[in-house]
């Protein structure tokens, strides 16, 4: 008797569909863990505020103007690569007149080491000659007022409200983005997801310092490639499922 075919799982292509595809097995399938609850969330920020009472952006700067121009340069650029640039600059033009009149060519020579400095310098004496024409030479407090201005999203904006002005506003970059979706604080697909969620979700008390403590946790101990959870102060909170082992003697 001839033996029949087992019939293919429902979520298998046959030969006459397409290319055969296997059926995910259940041992491989990672399961996201759920955003941590309010309690936990609420004591994952009381041992930051612990840990980092006085948190500060490792942007060095001297006013809001110069806060904004820095924040600008740091696009794909790391702080420690702007530190250096500004430190000159900033040092010869700390508002938007005196930037104007060194020119684009001497700003861009300021920032040269620094990635995409032809298209940021264009922006740092447009964004200039806006702030004079429009604001006085001041830095504006309204978020729609700043995005309008050459180089400025809303990150940028973000950066700005809260470390100039004190806003309770929490700017996502690639690190707060990471640490958000990983512990997971408030995830999401989209940086601006992640930041909608976490203003939403964030205890009031640690709102203003929110963005300081998360992008310092990420840049420092909740690396990307290897975190570093064996001195994270947070790890028994923590959902995330492949924690790092703490180093061994001679490793």
């Amino acid at each position: 008797m001839k033996q029949r075919k087992p019939a293919a799982p429902a979520n298998v292509k046959t030969k006459a569909e397409g290319a055969l595809v296997a059926p995910p097995r259940p041992s491989t399938v990672q399961r996201i863990p759920d955003p941590v609850d309010a309690a936990t969330l609420a004591e994952i920020f009381a041992r930051l505020s612990a840990a980092n009472p006085a948190p500060r952006s490792d942007l060095e700067y001297i006013n809001p103007y110069t806060l904004l121009v820095a924040v600008v340069l740091s696009a794909q650029a790391t702080d420690r690569s702007v530190n250096l640039a500004t430190r000159d600059l900033f040092a010869k033009a700390d508002h938007p007149a005196a930037m104007l009149a060194l020119g684009e060519e001497v700003v861009r020579h300021h920032i040269r080491t620094i990635g995409l400095f032809n298209t940021k310098a264009k922006n740092v004496i447009a964004l200039s000659r806006l702030l004079i024409a429009d604001h006085g030479g001041e830095v504006p407090r309204e978020r729609a007022q700043l995005e309008v201005l050459p180089g400025v999203g809303r990150k940028t904006a973000s950066v700005v409200l809260n470390v100039a002005f004190g806003e309770p506003t929490i700017a996502v970059d690639t690190h707060i983005f990471r640490v958000s979706n990983r512990i997971p604080l408030a995830p999401g697909r989209t940086t601006d997801a992640v930041q909608a969620g976490l203003e939403a979700v964030v205890p009031e008390p640690y709102r203003l310092n929110a963005h300081h403590w998360l992008i310092l946790h990420g840049r420092y101990v909740c690396k990307a490639r290897k975190p570093e959870c064996w001195r994270c102060v947070i790890a028994d909170l923590c959902r995330y499922p492949d924690k790092t082992p703490a180093r061994g003697p001679g490793t």
